[in-house]
This record gives C-alpha cells, structure tokens and sequence, in this order.
C-alpha cells in the first residue's frame, strides 16, 4: 500500500469522481484512476462503483474514506503544528451553523485578532450540521441541540425559549400569549424537517394531542422569517434567534418551556487542530466573561 494511492482514492472519494480528483491534485486522470486500479488489484477490493456518469463508493470504499479522513486530517493537523504561525496567518476556518447571529461576537473578535485567516459560514439545520462535521466538510458547527455521546467537544452558549411570532399586521399581532390548541388553528409557517425547533415544537404538542401542521413548509429560518413578515401566518423560533425585526411581534407559548440550547460542537477527534483550538478558547473565554 503506497501512499500516493491513499491519496488518489481519497481525492476521488471526496470530489465525487476521477476528473476532479485529477484537479484538485494536479495530475492527469489516467494517473489518478491508475493509482486507484493498483489499490483495488493489490488487495482484491473493489472501492468504487463506476458507470459513465457517476461514480460511487463501495461498502468497503465507505469503510476506507473513514480511515483516510482521519488519516489525512492527521496529517494536517500535523502540518499546522509545524507551521503553526502560518496557519493562523492564512488557513481556512470552515462553520456550519443553524443561526449564524450566535456566532458574531466570536467572529468579530476572531477575525480582529487573526485578520489572515479565511472564515466560511454556511446555513444548515441540525442534521446538515452533524453529517457535515462526520464527513469532514466543516471544522466547527451551531446548533440548537448539544448532541449526546463522546464524538463531539462541546460548548454550551445559551439556552432560551422557543416561542411563535407574526407580522405586526396579523389579526394576533397583539395577542400576548397563545395556546398550543389555538396555534394548532391558525396558518403556521414551518422550518423543514430536520430543524431541532420543529421537533421539539412537534413533541410537546404530540404530548397534549395536538398536532401543529404546516400551512407553509420553508427551509433554513430567514425563508420563515420573510414569510411570517408577509402575513402568511405564524411562525417559531427560538427567544435568543427572534432579534430586532420592526416588522415582527414575539407571542409566547401557553405551555409547559421548551428550551433550545444552542452550542458551538467539533469532533473530538479534529478539536487538536490549530484553528479550531484557537476559536474554541476564545469562545470559552468570552462566554464566561
């Protein structure tokens, strides 16, 4: 087993074919599907499955990709170490969050302090946050669940309530509290499956025997956000994410509080690496300022 073949079977597995692969290591495709073939051959294995338009991995390929994942994480954590001040010059921080606003303080002073570093945030909900963190598509995420078991470092950042909101023009914009049971009558405005506030909201209801259907179905919480601010109907949140928003009102729940935690998570197993580190600390420190 060579190294150069690792490589070109990881290259392949996380760009989705042999072309990128080709790219993204600057070698001709010939070269990479040649490095995969020995693999394959030396040890009896077939890793991919290929046809003319796509190519996938095998059950023994999947097995493969989560050893070299840590494999080459390894090697890059290794590579930080030994140019540690260069990473912090110029490396490339990787977010996935469920709320973005939970994050600006701590991006703020990141970046004042490592002005070279590269930061990437993108949307998800709790499910895209996890599967991105286990696939290696993103070193840090939010969410608005702390994730049970010994894969994740976590930090907690703060716990609220989850509660409905309308536009200032709807019929209960001036209404101070609803009931499940009333909610369940009106036009609701919805995250898509998947959202930890959607769940919990759904759970508590489903525990009175009542079921909060989806008028609208929107995906990611801005999308709610500019729907419930048209007057389509009423929508949720969690207390901390609901904001300044003068075209919006906040309407508690009458029931039993359901509290969203929201928590900044990282695999274990990549929480060495110098730029997650270095947020980390500094989002503990801030946190217990």
């Amino acid at each position: 087993m060579r190294y150069v073949q690792l490589r070109a079977f990881h290259q392949v597995a996380i760009s989705g074919g042999f072309s990128r692969a080709a790219e993204a290591l600057f070698l001709t495709q010939p070269a990479i599907s040649d490095q995969v073939r020995k693999l394959e051959e030396e040890y009896d294995v077939l890793l991919f499955n290929r046809n003319k338009k796509q190519v996938t991995l095998t059950h023994s390929g999947q097995k493969l990709l989560e050893i070299t994942h840590r494999m080459f994480d390894t090697e890059q954590q290794a590579l930080e170490l030994l140019t540690e001040s260069r990473a912090l010059r110029s490396g490339t921080l990787r977010i996935v969050a469920d709320a973005a606003h939970h994050l600006l303080h701590i991006l703020g002073s990141f970046r004042a302090r490592y002005p070279g570093v590269q930061v990437s945030v993108r949307a998800g909900n709790t499910e895209t946050v996890i599967s991105s963190l286990y696939s290696y598509d993103a070193d840090i995420g939010v969410l608005g669940e702390v994730p049970t078991g010994r894969d994740f470092e976590v930090l907690k950042l703060n716990s609220t309530p989850i509660i409905a909101f309308a536009s200032v023009n709807h019929p209960l914009s001036a209404t101070k509290s609803l009931t499940l049971k009333q909610l369940a009558q009106e036009s609701l405005v919805m995250r898509e499956r998947g959202s930890k506030t959607r769940q919990k909201l759904e759970d508590l209801a489903a525990a009175s025997k009542i079921e909060l259907r989806p008028a609208i179905e929107a995906e990611g919480r801005e999308a709610v956000r500019e729907i419930v601010a048209s007057g389509a109907g009423i929508g949720f949140v969690s207390a901390a994410e609901f904001g300044q928003d003068s075209r919006l009102v906040r309407i508690a729940i009458d029931a039993p509080e359901t509290l969203m935690d929201e928590a900044l998570i990282c695999l274990r197993e990549r929480s060495g690496g110098k730029l997650v580190r270095v947020f980390l600390d500094m989002a503990r420190s801030m946190s217990e300022d």
